[in-house]
């Protein structure tokens, strides 16, 4: 994986040769999986990884937005995670939600996080280990740098690129860019119109993924988004319904890739779609 621009993936053979120290109280490593719900972790989960809620534990319920920096140091204190610990993330359908807490454990500064290459389903799949129980790690105290703004898009970044024709890159499914739906099939509708951001190329998320859920190499990744223009040269916004697909787009340009302007809009579709008088294209992009 040396040949990435940051070494932030782990692999499944790595994660189990150091489960002890993911299990221990007293090690500088956490283990953690993350998804929209813990049914799956309750039934089963690598031995030692703490359960992350995405809707409950990493979404403020109150404002729809990521956490405050005081709920997100209360939240890792609690789970025995300091400043200064290795985390490694996880999640169901290929890391969709463990991408987005990877974003925003660097949002606040957390420099020394990685993801678990293929993510929840690649570790059971191929028959890695697993528990039902619920590790107890003591808790500590977390003091969060940033936050770092300079990978997070808001309304006025996006509203910047469709003026300045810079690359937006919607992850989302052809019937969710086209308008023909609001959301993927089973999950909540949660914008008013359909459509995508004027400008915006549809470049799906499960391109940057191999069919078992692991990365694409640096070459395929580069080739990918060059057919696209995207090169890195420009600021790139990644966008979806509501971040975590976008997630997996930005963590393969910002860090895999090493495109350093490429920036995460967490709002995406559920505030573009919603928002009076923002400008919408139906159909196929030009």
């Amino acid at each position: 994986m040396s040949d990435y621009a940051k070494d932030v993936l782990v692999s499944a053979d790595e994660v189990e040769a150091q489960l002890d120290e993911f299990e221990s109280d007293d090690s500088d490593k956490r283990l953690v999986e993350v998804d929209v719900d813990t049914e799956a972790y309750d039934e089963a989960h690598a031995p030692g990884a703490i359960g992350f809620n995405w809707e409950t534990d990493l979404q403020d319920q109150t404002t729809r937005d990521i956490l405050s920096k005081e709920d997100f140091e209360n939240l890792l204190g609690a789970h025995g995670i300091t400043e200064d610990s290795t985390v490694v993330l996880y999640g169901d359908n290929s890391n969709w939600f463990a991408a987005y807490t990877y974003w925003q454990f660097k949002y606040y500064g957390h420099d020394d996080v990685k993801l678990l290459d293929g993510g929840r389903e690649y570790w059971i799949e191929n028959d890695y280990p697993t528990t039902d129980e619920v590790p107890e790690f003591s808790a500590v105290d977390y003091e969060a740098s940033g936050p770092r703004e300079s990978i997070r898009a808001y309304r006025e970044d996006v509203e910047n690129a469709i003026d300045r024709d810079l690359p937006l890159v919607d992850v989302r499914s052809p019937e969710e860019f086209t308008g023909e739906i609001l959301a993927p099939s089973g999950l909540q509708e949660t914008a008013q119109r359909g459509g995508h951001v004027p400008g915006a190329q549809n470049i799906s998320w499960a391109a940057v993924t191999n069919d078992d859920g692991t990365f694409k190499d640096r070459d395929e990744l580069e080739t990918l988004y060059a057919e696209y223009g995207i090169d890195g040269d420009e600021t790139t916004v990644a966008y979806c319904r509501i971040g975590e697909r976008s997630s997996v787009a930005w963590f393969a340009l910002h860090e895999l890739l090493g495109y350093e302007d490429a920036i995460n809009y967490d709002g995406s579709w559920t505030e573009w779609g919603n928002l009076v008088g923002a400008p919408i294209e139906k159909g196929e992009a030009e």
